[in-house]
């Protein structure tokens, strides 16, 4: 019931390595740090790129196949998270370009933007950090750093994410809040959604699951989503919830700790 392959289908996830070994799903908190830093050592370090050290990019780039442009293209627009968006270079329409636009702040060099992605202005990163194909980090976004993002997803508008994992497809539009939780795959928050990942007294967490009552003893834990779970707007997990596969969160719920079936809905 808690094992990573009971919330996820990682035959395809792009991060199943990640969750190899793995028995209960929230050990993996543990790993994401390491993961993401050795990934953007794999990848390529993008920050390196823009000179990552704090100071606001002056112009807009392109970013492709390791060179940074910033004259010489063309940008039309699209939702890049289906593959729209599109990019000229000398005149040239490319597939593989990221762009990341003047205003965003890269605080150190320890960040990998994939070919695809787009950066609005005013998003801030520390590493390590990697953001996935075709995702888009909004306006004003803050990614405090070990955070691990997938193809297609949505990091939105004034969304804070520290230690945490968004699986393919998911999506944080709108003035959401995500600290040491894991968005499965197609998972979306509702705008003003929170995943709070600390309790007022330090306890562990205890979570009852079928006849299992597993004892939690880590200090920070948010929401761990299976693949297609939502919530609703302005929504409130608190420490330590797991919420089975399609399970629904209604709007302005406070959602109890604990672990939830898949297909529950929470009102």
């Amino acid at each position: 019931m808690v094992s990573p392959s009971d919330l996820f289908d990682l035959e395809e996830a792009t991060f199943k390595e990640l969750f190899k070994g793995v028995d209960l799903v929230w050990d993996v908190l543990d790993r994401i740090k390491s993961f993401t830093a050795d990934l953007v050592d794999y990848a390529g370090h993008t920050g390196a790129l823009l000179r990552g050290g704090g100071e606001v990019l002056p112009r807009t780039v392109v970013l492709h196949r390791g060179r940074v442009f910033d004259c010489d293209y063309k940008l039309l627009g699209g939702d890049p998270t289906k593959g729209e968006m599109r990019v000229f270079l000398n005149g040239q329409e490319v597939t593989d370009a990221a762009v990341v636009y003047a205003g965003a702040v890269f605080l150190d060099d320890q960040v990998h933007i994939a070919p695809g992605a787009v950066v609005e202005p005013g998003a801030l990163f520390k590493g390590p950090t990697y953001i996935g194909p075709g995702t888009e980090v909004r306006q004003g976004a803050y990614l405090r750093g070990s955070c691990l993002v997938g193809v297609g997803c949505v990091v939105g508008h004034t969304t804070e994410m520290k230690s945490s994992i968004m699986m393919d497809g998911a999506k944080a539009g709108h003035f959401a809040y995500l600290g040491d939780s894991i968005l499965g795959r197609n998972v979306n928050l509702g705008a003003g959604t929170k995943l709070a990942n600390l309790k007022i007294l330090e306890r562990p967490y205890h979570l009852k699951a079928g006849d299992s009552v597993y004892h939690v003893a880590r200090r920070k834990f948010g929401a761990i989503m299976g693949d297609g779970a939502q919530t609703g707007c302005n929504s409130v997990t608190n420490p330590g919830t797991v919420l089975g596969r399609g399970s629904l969160v209604a709007p302005c719920t406070s959602v109890p700790a604990g672990y939830y079936k898949p297909k529950s809905v929470i009102r």
